[in-house]
């Protein structure tokens, strides 16, 4: 029903940025909350930022020290992460999602339904 496909992912070295994008397949998601997360190897996957439909309420994970800014566009069908001051420890594979509706936005994987299927960050120090 609902299919994200992320973007933006790259190699840079620390203290860089990178701007992911994640792009929905139906506009229905203008209603629904969005989220980022992140995985690296051997650890789990790991809340980043997450957003509610219109923006009007944020949440970040205690991870990216006040350094992402998650926004939507004007449609609300994409959502983007801003990814500044980047570090060794964010190197990870990082994943948008979405609930199963228009619920109120969740700060756990297990509040999200719809995943996409990730695009890599790697940071170099």
């Amino acid at each position: 029903q609902v299919q994200l496909v992320e973007s933006g992912g790259g190699l840079v070295q620390a203290g860089g940025s990178l701007r992911l994008s994640c792009a929905a397949s139906a506009r229905t998601i203008s209603i629904y909350a969005l989220g980022w997360f992140r995985q690296a190897p051997g650890k789990e996957r790991e809340f980043v930022a997450a957003s509610s439909w219109n923006g009007i309420t944020t949440y970040y994970g205690d991870s990216v020290k006040g350094r992402f800014t998650i926004s939507r566009d004007s449609a609300k069908t994409t959502v983007y992460l801003q990814m500044n001051s980047l570090k060794p420890e964010d190197t990870a594979v990082s994943y948008c999602a979405a609930p199963s509706g228009p619920l109120r936005v969740g700060t756990h994987a297990v509040d999200y339904h719809y995943w996409g299927q990730g695009t890599q960050v790697t940071v170099s120090s």
